[in-house]
């Protein structure tokens, strides 16, 4: 009964930018912004990394219940020798503001930005391998959908955040379940199905 599954996407994500950044090697690559150790992609907001920060801010700003998601039939996995039936986990959809920070250098800014929505975009499945946490080894999968938030949208973010508005797009990452903390309901296996018998009688008017 994991309820740390919303760290563990957001762990998956932060993986995934990480090491595409640390790939991106050649003469104008991006893996050079690691030498010396001060760039780093972390799960804060920019403020919370510090003004001269190098790296990309990946901050949970937005946490919705899937609604769509709320019938879905419920699960039932083998515990031998019984089945159990489990109870319907809550659905969330999280919302990501993704911030490229390089002290004075935009053109720096815009080109890690470029290379982030470059993965994401190619990338827009999580599955196997690059889960990490809690959904490691599990058959969980991650949409990534980049969301067009309108101008306002985003300046009501950065006022939240009491800070000047940066460059910076928003993700969201589907879906996410945080399991039941009710425990599942076990039962026997059907070994044998035994048919009945019956008459059917007439019916008079």
């Amino acid at each position: 009964m994991s309820y740390t599954n919303i760290f563990s996407a957001s762990e998956t994500l932060r993986r995934l930018i990480e090491n595409d950044l640390r790939q991106d090697v050649g003469p104008n690559g991006l893996a050079s912004l690691f030498d010396g150790g001060g760039f780093t992609v972390e799960l804060a907001t920019p403020q919370e990394m510090g003004a001269d920060a190098q790296g990309v801010s990946l901050w949970l700003y937005r946490v919705l219940r899937d609604d769509m998601r709320l019938n879905d039939p419920p699960r039932v996995r083998p515990r031998p020798p019984e089945l159990e039936q489990l109870p319907p986990p809550l659905p969330l959809r999280l919302h990501y503001l993704v911030t490229p920070l390089a002290a004075d250098a935009p053109d720096t800014e815009q080109k890690i930005l470029g290379r982030v929505m470059q993965l994401l975009h190619s990338r827009p499945m999580l599955a196997g391998a690059a889960l990490q946490g809690d959904l490691a080894g599990t058959d969980s999968e991650l949409s990534v959908r980049l969301e067009s938030l309108a101008l306002e949208e985003l300046t009501r973010i950065w006022d939240a955040l009491e800070g000047s508005y940066q460059l910076s797009v928003s993700y969201e990452v589907s879906v996410v379940n945080i399991d039941s903390a009710v425990l599942p309901l076990g039962g026997p296996r059907v070994e044998t199905v035994i048919p009945g018998h019956a008459v059917i009688l007439e019916r008079r008017l």
